[in-house]
C-alpha cells in the first residue's frame, strides 16, 4: 500500500483523541512529503542532524518531534524549532533545554521518559527519580521548559501480558502526576508493533514508523 493508504488504515484504528506521530527517521523527504500531502503534520526523528536537515528542507508547519535519546551537546541545534522532545531522562538534559530555550526566547515542551522495559538498553528514569524531576519542573526551576506528559517504551517481546503490565504501570504513574502537573496532556507510548495495546492502556500519542513508511533503513 502507499503511504497515504497506510496512514488512512492506521488512522482508522486509532482511539478518539490519540495523536499519531509518523516516525520518519531514515526516510527520504519524498515519503514525508507524501504523508504531508495526506494531511499528516506530526513527524518524529531520532537523529538531530537528520532532523535539522529535514526541518530546513520541508514545510515549516510540520510539527517535529525528537523521539530518540538526546545528548546535551545537540540540544542547541533543535531548540529554535522543535515541537516536542520525547525523551528527557536527566536533570542535566533538562538544564540544557532550559538554557537553549531561554536563548531562543521560547518555551520548549518536553515529555519525561520513564524506564518501564526490562531491557538494559532502554533509556529512561525510574519512577522515583522521575518524580523528583517532575517536582523541580512543577516548582518552575526551569521556566522555559514545559512538561506536558510522559513517554515510555515497553520491552521488545511477544509477551502481550508483559507489555500490558509495563504500559499499565506507566499509565498509573501518569494519572497520579496529572493531578499535580496542570499541563499534563500527553502519554506517549506505543509503536508499530504495540500501539494498539498501548491505546488500550491509555496512551494519548503513538509513534508509528514502519507501518506507514515500510521497513526501516539501517544505513
Amino acid at each position: 500500500m502507499s503511504v497515504k493508504e497506510n496512514l488512512q488504515h492506521i488512522s482508522s484504528t486509532l482511539t478518539e483523541g490519540v495523536e499519531l506521530v509518523a516516525v520518519s527517521k531514515t526516510k527520504p523527504n519524498a515519503l514525508i512529503e507524501e504523508a504531508y500531502a495526506s494531511g499528516q503534520r506530526h513527524f518524529g526523528e531520532n537523529k538531530v542532524q537528520e532532523l535539522v536537515d529535514k526541518y530546513e528542507a520541508l514545510p515549516k508547519d510540520i510539527q517535529w518531534h525528537l523521539i530518540g535519546h538526546l545528548q546535551t551537546n545537540k540540544v542547541k541545534y533543535i531548540s529554535p524549532f522543535v515541537h516536542l522532545i520525547h525523551a528527557v531522562d536527566s536533570r542535566k538534559l533538562t538544564k540544557e533545554i532550559q538554557k537553549r530555550a531561554s536563548q531562543n526566547e521560547r518555551t520548549i515542551d518536553i515529555l519525561v521518559q520513564i524506564r518501564i522495559a526490562k531491557e538494559e538498553t532502554k533509556f529512561g528514569l525510574p519512577f522515583d527519580e522521575a518524580e523528583e524531576l517532575l517536582k523541580d519542573l512543577r516548582e518552575n526551576k526551569y521556566p522555559n521548559v514545559r512538561v506536558v506528559g510522559l513517554m515510555g517504551m515497553a520491552t521488545n517481546t511477544d509477551n502481550e501480558t508483559q507489555i500490558t503490565n509495563e504500559f499499565s504501570a506507566l499509565k498509573s504513574f501518569y494519572d497520579t502526576q496529572q493531578e499535580l502537573n496542570q499541563n499534563f496532556k500527553t502519554l506517549s507510548m506505543g509503536m508499530s508493533g504495540d500501539y494498539k495495546l498501548a491505546m488500550q492502556c491509555g496512551s494519548t500519542m503513538v509513534r508509528v514508523g514502519s507501518s506507514i513508511f515500510g521497513a526501516r533503513n539501517y544505513t
